[in-house]
């Protein structure tokens, strides 16, 4: 959550900023008519990556700032091109017009929540897998992680309806399983900063996979393939999911290549970028997948429906498979094969 008390003016959250070209003194200037609620530049140009929320030397957390103001100023093409989905959302806590889905599981499993993606976002056989057989499933607007909003002209939305999501989870009495990253961070961070309690258990994906496959390890077969990775933009609010991913590829014999773009230099899948400056969102995915071939990667992986969506059609010209890591996991456990060249 942006912290003025904490922001010395250095620039550093903005000149570091690779999609745009700014000095310390233009960064500098950028930062503090933000803070003064005035409109500058970076709101027309900000593709809402997040990595000035690492950038930022003190914590200050630049990101929400950046955020809010786009949603404030409300004239950016982020704003536009994403009102009617943002309003839907608006709707589902201001009216009850989205109750969401709940398919019932078993009383001893946890609850693993689809955000408010559809299934179909998600790869074909992803809730036949082992790994997941017994779990109530749920989605919908009622449960959505409402942080990656933000990427859409609605960063208010966390604040204004986030305790509602918690309180949503928590009517089911059980352990909640997030399968996609903003999910977890609105429980492990945005609650937090907002002051909100969350009354029950929670793991991300990654944790609960590493966990499976530890106790399953006489079923993995090990795949010994070689794989780049993409994040999606919420990874930077939580560095410790690099560890649980490694020790997961570890466990199924998957060695991720040392790469250009990972880690801090980590590119964007390009969605919000293709809403503000269409050449540069292509070309950041041109640049992202050449540098996985470049390093001898036999697959992409993903692990957001986002980028899954806006990234499918590069990948599959580069001729390059791209993998989400549900089934990466289920090739290990002999559930699935490895997609054919």
């Amino acid at each position: 959550m942006w912290d003025a008390a904490k922001c010395d003016l250095c620039g550093d959250c903005l000149v570091k900023c690779r999609y745009v070209d700014y000095d310390k003194e233009k960064a500098a200037r950028e930062i503090k008519l933000l803070m003064e609620g005035k409109a500058a530049d970076i709101l027309d140009r900000c593709i809402t990556c997040n990595a000035c929320f690492q950038y930022c030397p003190t914590g200050a957390d630049p990101a929400d700032l950046i955020y809010k103001m786009i949603e404030k100023i409300g004239t950016g093409s982020l704003v536009t091109t994403f009102k009617p989905f943002i309003d839907s959302v608006t709707r589902a806590f201001e009216e009850a017009s989205d109750g969401g889905q709940v398919i019932a599981g078993d009383p001893d499993k946890p609850v693993l929540s689809f955000d408010s993606f559809v299934f179909k976002q998600f790869p074909e056989g992803t809730l036949d897998s082992r790994m997941f057989r017994g779990m109530t499933v749920v989605r919908g607007k009622r449960y959505a992680s409402l942080v990656g909003m933000g990427h859409m002209g609605g960063a208010s939305l966390a604040e204004r309806y986030g305790q509602k999501v918690i309180e949503g989870f928590a009517h089911f009495g059980k352990d909640v399983v997030y399968i996609h990253n903003e999910g977890y961070v609105l429980a492990h961070v945005k609650a937090k900063e907002l002051g909100i309690n969350v009354p029950y258990k929670y793991m991300h994906l990654f944790e609960y996979m590493r966990d499976y496959l530890r106790s399953n390890k006489n079923d993995i077969t090990l795949l010994n393939k070689k794989i780049a990775y993409q994040p999606n933009c919420a990874v930077r609010w939580i560095p410790e999911q690099n560890i649980w991913l490694d020790e997961i590829l570890e466990l199924i014999g998957v060695e991720r290549v040392s790469r250009k773009y990972e880690g801090l230099n980590a590119l964007c899948c390009g969605g919000p970028a293709l809403a503000v400056n269409k050449d540069l969102g292509l070309n950041m995915q041109k640049e992202n997948i050449k540098d996985a071939l470049d390093n001898n990667a036999e697959a992409m992986i993903i692990i957001c429906p986002m980028c899954d969506a806006m990234m499918r059609d590069q990948i599959s010209k580069a001729g390059l498979p791209k993998i989400f890591i549900t089934d990466l996991c289920r090739m290990a456990l002999g559930e699935i094969s490895w997609p054919a060249n």
